[in-house]
């Protein structure tokens, strides 16, 4: 036997391995055959997704072509929404008028489809983003149907689809600069808030990732909150307009917030501190009930807190008072806003189990600093509105009324 030659036993049957031969693709056959169920079915929607459901055709491998043919009539070209060559059907929601009682049949036969077929979202997705981010090759009442598509699928609740999908490729550079994401998205909020609340929509911009981030579709020259609110105002939209300017409102006075917590922990000079508040307060054009609420809030979170002996938090608390009563005088200038103030004491000692018998002895300190008035003080005792640990309070601050009551009357 040669050296070469490999042992082998008589009679032994060598097996080969089958190997998976992979056919060649052939969308195109595919996309005629959809085609056909259409036009056989002259394009009732019910009857082709029975056909469709019945059928043995490869959706698996062609999932993207045969949502080509739902949203066109038939197969485009690759990477395109432009047509290919190939058998046409004329039932596509994108032939059908820029309606919502023409587009819905196509959004609800989809649904069925996925239903049978659930795998098929992923192919849904591939063609919206390609769509999506083609706009600027469509026509204008294309997108507008593309817009009431895209609602509607979300307000239908679509299988699976994920809203990061069909908002995040609008935000190409190109398609915000020439306006055509504005209209676009303007068209999917009016359709979407007609049969749903604001709440669900910012729900969908928050799977989105992009309720901060509503100015993105507005071309740069425009991306500005007056801008905001004149452009879907004039649409009718005004409660994403409120919406966005309480957005806005809480955001700068979490700002506001953030400085202010920085200087009081640098132990920053008053003065510096005031000028601050003052220049954010007019930026900002925060009212003054908000900044008082802040103040302390602010002053409030420096205090360190021993969390055991009462005595150390209740000098923690009134040596704060004292330290910023100017601050605090400076914008309580008006019995509301004394109240309001006072108001916010009592939230703070009824929501912390260690300052609830605080509440005495800040209110004292607020008086002779002269940041609460006598009758602001008499006001919340006999008529305050708050209930939340009134009784307690009412009861702990009585000696100190009736020494005013007193007071008053020797005078």
């Amino acid at each position: 036997m040669s050296s070469k030659e490999k042992p082998t036993l008589g009679g032994t049957r060598i097996k080969t391995r089958k190997r998976n031969i992979a056919a060649s693709l052939d969308p195109a056959a595919f996309s005629d055959a959809v085609v056909q169920i259409y036009l056989e079915n002259a394009g009732d929607l019910e009857l082709v997704a029975k056909s469709i459901e019945s059928s043995e055709l490869n959706f698996s491998r062609y999932g993207d072509t045969f949502f080509e043919v739902v949203f066109t009539g038939g197969r485009t070209q690759p990477g395109t929404t432009k047509p290919d060559e190939g058998e046409r059907h004329p039932y596509s929601f994108l032939d059908c008028e820029p309606k919502r009682d023409a587009v819905l049949p196509s959004v609800i036969y989809v649904q069925k489809v996925l239903r049978r077929r659930p795998f098929l979202i992923k192919n849904l997705e591939n063609v919206m983003r390609r769509f999506l981010q083609s706009l600027e090759l469509c026509e204008e009442d294309e997108r507008k149907k593309l817009a009431i598509f895209s609602a509607l699928a979300f307000s239908q609740k679509l299988s699976g689809l994920p809203p990061e999908t069909v908002l995040q490729p609008l935000l190409k550079d190109n398609l915000v600069a020439k306006g055509i994401v504005l209209a676009f998205i303007t068209d999917f909020f009016k359709e979407y808030l007609l049969d749903n609340s604001l709440d669900d929509l910012i729900s969908i911009l928050k799977r989105a990732k992009m309720e901060d981030n509503l100015l993105e579709f507005f071309p740069s020259s425009k991306r500005t909150a007056e801008a905001f609110s004149e452009h879907f105002t004039k649409e009718g939209l005004l409660q994403l307009v409120e919406y966005n300017e309480k957005k806005i409102f809480e955001e700068k006075l979490k700002e506001m917030k953030s400085a202010l917590t920085t200087l009081i922990a640098e132990e920053a000079d008053q003065s510096e501190v005031l000028d601050v508040v003052k220049q954010r307060v007019a930026d900002a054009k925060l009212p003054e009930i908000e900044v008082v609420r802040i103040l302390w809030d602010v002053l409030m979170d420096a205090v360190q807190w021993s969390g055991k002996n009462q005595q150390q938090n209740a000098n923690a608390a009134l040596r704060q008072v004292r330290t910023w009563a100017n601050l605090l005088n400076t914008y309580c200038t008006s019995g509301k806003l004394e109240l309001e103030l006072l108001y916010k004491v009592q939230m703070q000692c009824y929501e912390d189990a260690k300052l609830m018998k605080l509440f005495p002895d800040i209110v004292r300190a607020l008086y002779d600093q002269d940041v609460l008035a006598e009758d602001t003080i008499l006001h919340w005792f006999r008529k305050g509105t708050n209930p939340k640990g009134r009784q307690t309070f009412v009861k702990s601050l009585e000696p100190f009324v009736n020494w005013l009551e007193e007071a008053e009357e020797e005078e």
